[in-house]
């Protein structure tokens, strides 16, 4: 027997193992076009995750409310090496707003972690009569139907929310949907309507050069990005709302995988050097465990779902 030969084998086989092992991907699939706020964060995610000896490429797959995206990772091998950026759209929402889904939001996912949250915001021109949430609301009790409140689209958190809080405050504004967050933006700067339910990383700049101000946060804490203005909680108003993003895979993954997952991403969100830098791109870092992220995303449907289906929009065909 020739034991050089075998062992010569041996090692070609070893090499070429550890090779393929090497060259395995982790895809992040992010259901929004590249160059928005999450897809930045996802990427600034991706190249910490790539130091810790993970390699991970960041995968667009827009359109449809994240239907596109959900349905691809619903359908991939589940191996841990693929992972849907899902929110409350992906996972809840869109059961209302669509006849019939190519996915089970609650049975063809595990959840890993949540990554990332952007609290809802209410956002306005400089000029007018109030100058914060409170002032706002007392204005518009006694000047029904003058506040024309635009958002990124009816089915969206940033007008639900609004929507929750002008019902518990008694009052009500004139929505106007767009199609988008920058339309919104666009129609606020030119003065066609007075208010917008955004979250920061859209008007930023438009803040910072005065020409629109945050007139409340619907957070516990206030914006790091923007101190000086007030949580809706400061100005008397128990109203929190807030854009999650977070992480899951296709249901059967293993736990070993999951367990894997959830550890890393928590490791680079805790690291403050990576907190620094996506509150510069409006994203407040959050993680947890897969069981918390599963009660949060139950809670959050609860909650917002209902809300939902008070507008009885039309079922779209998908």
């Amino acid at each position: 027997m020739n034991y050089r030969n075998i062992l010569t084998g041996l090692l070609i086989g070893a090499c070429a193992m550890g090779s393929a092992l090497a060259q395995q991907v982790t895809r992040i699939v992010v259901p929004f076009a590249a160059g928005g706020g999450t897809d930045q964060y996802c990427r600034l995610l991706a190249q910490e995750l790539n130091k810790h000896g993970l390699n991970v490429i960041i995968e667009n797959k827009p359109g449809a409310s994240g239907i596109i995206a959900a349905d691809y990772v619903a359908r991939s091998k589940p191996d841990g090496q693929t992972l849907l950026v899902s929110s409350l759209g992906t996972l809840a929402n869109n059961s209302v707003l669509y006849e019939k889904l190519p996915y089970d939001p609650q049975k063809d996912f595990a959840p890993v972690t949540q990554i990332a949250y952007q609290p809802a915001i209410i956002v306005g021109r400089p000029d007018l009569p109030y100058k914060n949430i409170k002032e706002m609301v007392e204005y518009a009790k006694k000047n029904p139907g003058k506040i024309n409140r635009g958002s990124p689209g009816a089915a969206i958190l940033t007008n639900l929310a609004p929507m929750a809080f002008e019902k518990k405050e008694g009052f009500s504004t004139t929505h106007i949907p767009f199609n988008g967050d920058s339309p919104a933006l666009q129609a606020l700067l030119s003065g066609n309507i007075d208010i917008d339910g955004t979250s920061i990383t859209g008007p930023l700049p438009f803040i910072k050069a005065g020409k629109m101000r945050v007139l409340g946060v619907m957070d516990a804490k206030r914006l790091p990005q923007v101190p000086d203005a007030p949580t809706f909680k400061e100005l008397g108003f128990d109203m929190e709302a807030t854009l999650w993003y977070s992480l899951s895979v296709p249901a059967g993954t293993p736990k070993a995988e999951i367990d894997k997952l959830n550890k890393a991403v928590n490791l680079v969100i805790a690291d403050p050097a990576f907190v620094e830098k996506a509150r510069g791109i409006g994203m407040e870092p959050r993680g947890g465990t897969p069981e918390e992220l599963s009660k949060f995303i139950k809670q959050e449907a609860e909650r917002w779902v209902p809300v939902l289906q008070s507008l009885n929009l039309p079922k779209v065909a998908h």
